[in-house]
């Protein structure tokens, strides 16, 4: 790999009202020096919504900006955008693994109304692949995203004001149960990472996520180290990894005015072993 990093990013969820990210350029002075930019997926919601049209030009504005980027960019799925490529995971060498997190979940999202639903998808697709496949990355990966697809937008598609606020607090907020989910989701996560990463990726001593929206590192009892990069969407804070051939390293995103800037490093860890 270069001397110079892949920034990754995730959960932009760029045209939801809850998402700090009003206009892409805010992103620039993140892609300078950097020889690609990896979006880790819920990079906008893709999902039928109750207006098409407004998704379609949230896509097509997506899909302009980042082809005129200065660095190349690689848009991995996630459960808002299980379509938006078909890829869905990268592996950076034997060490690191990149997917977006939501299949370390059974139901994708277990804080939300749509749990049940989904783990009910999730099932019947991993359910209709041959059995050899079911076991393979790409192909689990790919069963995940076909049952997010399924799944319809909810307040994320609302255009008035006070409608969406009002959804958005009925998808996240309510009942008050709903914070506790969120919470275990936190607590349990590096388990489920390192039960994934054991199964599917046994040499992987990393996993670069995001999903849960938590920015930080954790470390499991087995030595897994899971990097979450965060969201773009308050209360919750962006974060960004940067690879090189020799480091792995995390930092925060700092708001300067109207853009988006490289902040502190919050963790660096070498790639070689000693």
């Amino acid at each position: 790999m270069p001397a110079e990093p892949i920034r990754i990013l995730s959960d932009l969820h760029y045209g939801d009202r809850a998402s700090s990210l009003t206009r892409l350029e805010q992103l620039h002075p993140l892609f300078e020096g950097a020889t690609r930019i990896v979006l880790n997926g819920d990079t906008l919601d893709t999902r039928p919504g109750a207006d098409p049209r407004a998704t379609l030009g949230l896509w097509a504005a997506v899909s302009e900006f980042f082809s005129r980027a200065a660095s190349p960019v690689t848009l991995l799925t996630g459960n808002h955008d299980p379509d938006i490529s078909a890829q869905h995971h990268i592996d950076f060498g034997p060490a690191v693994l990149i997917t977006h997190g939501d299949a370390l979940f059974d139901d994708l999202v277990p804080w939300s109304q749509d749990a049940p639903l989904a783990r009910r998808l999730v099932a019947e697709e991993l359910a209709a692949l041959p059995p050899g496949e079911r076991e393979q990355l790409h192909a689990r990966l790919g069963a995940f995203r076909r049952a997010a697809a399924a799944i319809p937008q909810r307040h994320q598609s609302e255009p008035h004001g006070l409608k969406y606020l009002i959804g958005f607090l009925q998808d996240t907020v309510w009942p008050p149960t709903r914070v506790l989910r969120v919470l275990r989701a936190w607590h349990v996560t590096p388990q489920l990472a390192e039960t994934f990463v054991a199964h599917h990726r046994p040499k992987a001593r990393f996993l670069a996520m995001g999903h849960t929206h938590r920015l930080g590192v954790r470390r499991t009892a087995r030595g897994l180290t899971v990097l979450n990069t965060g969201s773009f969407c308050p209360p919750c804070h962006p974060g960004v990894i940067e690879l090189t051939s020799d480091r792995l390293v995390l930092r925060r995103v700092e708001r300067h005015r109207s853009d988006y800037h490289l902040g502190r490093t919050l963790a660096e860890f070498p790639l070689a072993q000693s």
